[in-house]
């Protein structure tokens, strides 16, 4: 059976040359990068020219670059970083809804553990977009942190980041944005977003799982998480990851190298599935905008169809897709992204998310829309006979 993968918002496979570059860090170079002797020496200029990579892809320098376990973590050390020396005075934490669960429940902890705390979450429009002006209106001079994701990662949805920079800077608040789903897909210039925090993950641009990073610009306070030792600045204790930094350092790399010429590809993927979904499926709703979004994603509604009922006859014949954030599988609960663009309970579930990638080619797409029709029929009617 052929395997056709459309589920890289979830996960990239790892480019051969990423393995290839990691392989040496598995045996032969194998010191600790603390370590002052030739063994760490030797690991310890391979994270750094890894961090050197990492930082290029996003126009940061190398000192502002922290090396975590993934994006989870990410954001995890970003809010708590900044928030944890606020917690014996009231603060404000603006955020969205329709972040990543490490964004959400981080802040929901934050605000059950810390009775000072006031989380106002703004609401979006139908596409999933912030409005600058009820930002705006939500800065007081108690707010703490702003963290709004630069690409979602259900709908594909970009938010004007760099409108609402300003906005925040000019308040001196540090504002925190998960680009996770954005970098490699589209140019990612910290300097022109104007944002002080931004987490990042190389499993996303086809690097290895378990690394990340935090860019953290300079002069922005970050305290501690964990304790332990002096690794990454003393924000992160504990030995670092050398092969799985290489790894990120390469893939960082070779998505820089190709940031131009990616995005027309997968656009064009994207257009020629939604064409086929429209012209051969009735009762569809497009969920994903069709301008300033990821190149890569469509999230569809098939009405009267069950997202999940979808993604496993897809499945059975060979083609991977989601129902939306590969952290939130096997929850019954409808997506809280289209809840908060405007779906319904029944509209949220009946909804799938294909997210193309590199490798994706155009005989993929057109085997989707050939056996996509019937699938979706066979899931309508055992819904209408249930």
């Amino acid at each position: 059976m052929q395997q056709i993968y459309l589920d890289h918002n979830a996960t990239t496979p790892i480019r051969p040359e990423v393995v290839e570059a990691m392989l040496p860090y598995f045996a032969g170079t194998f010191g600790n990068p603390s370590s002052v002797h030739w063994a760490g020496r030797q690991a310890k200029q391979a994270l750094e020219t890894a961090r050197d990579l990492v930082a290029e892809l996003i126009g940061a320098k190398s000192s502002e670059m922290l090396f975590t376990s993934g994006g989870t973590e990410s954001n995890n050390l970003a809010l708590h970083g900044v928030l944890r020396p606020r917690k014996a005075t009231p603060f404000r934490i603006v955020t969205t809804p329709i972040e990543h669960s490490s964004v959400l429940e981080t802040v929901k902890a934050l605000g059950t553990d810390v009775a000072s705390v006031e989380v106002v979450t703004l609401a979006v429009n139908g596409q999933g977009r912030v409005s600058p002006s009820a930002l705006e209106a939500a800065l007081t001079p108690d707010t703490a942190l702003v963290s709004i994701g630069l690409a979602n990662h259900e709908i594909g949805t970009l938010q004007p980041i760099q409108e609402l920079s300003p906005m925040i800077r000019e308040r001196a608040i540090p504002f925190h944005v998960d680009a996770v789903q954005a970098a490699g897909k589209i140019p990612v210039d910290v300097n022109r977003l104007g944002v002080d925090i931004l987490s990042l993950s190389a499993h996303k641009i086809y690097g290895p799982k378990g690394i990340g990073a935090l860019y953290v610009r300079q002069g922005t306070p970050l305290s501690a998480v964990f304790r332990g030792g002096p690794q990454e600045r003393e924000k992160r204790p504990g030995t670092e990851n050398v092969a799985a930094a290489v790894g990120f350092g390469c893939a960082a790399q070779l998505c820089a190298q190709d940031i131009e010429s990616t995005p027309p590809r997968l656009i064009h993927l994207i257009a020629r599935l939604w064409d086929g979904i429209q012209q051969h499926i009735p009762d569809v709703v497009r969920h994903t905008p069709t301008q300033a979004c990821l190149p890569n994603t469509l999230n569809v509604g098939f009405a009267g169809a069950s997202g999940e009922g979808l993604m496993m006859g897809l499945d059975l014949a060979g083609v991977a897709v989601s129902t939306g954030s590969a952290c939130a599988a096997g929850s019954v609960e409808p997506s809280h992204v289209l809840l908060a663009v405007g779906c319904d309970k029944a509209g949220a579930k009946s909804a799938i998310r294909f997210s193309v990638g590199r490798d994706t080619t155009e005989e993929d797409i057109e085997t989707v829309i050939r056996i996509l029709p019937c699938i979706v029929e066979r899931v309508r009617k055992a819904g209408r006979s249930g």
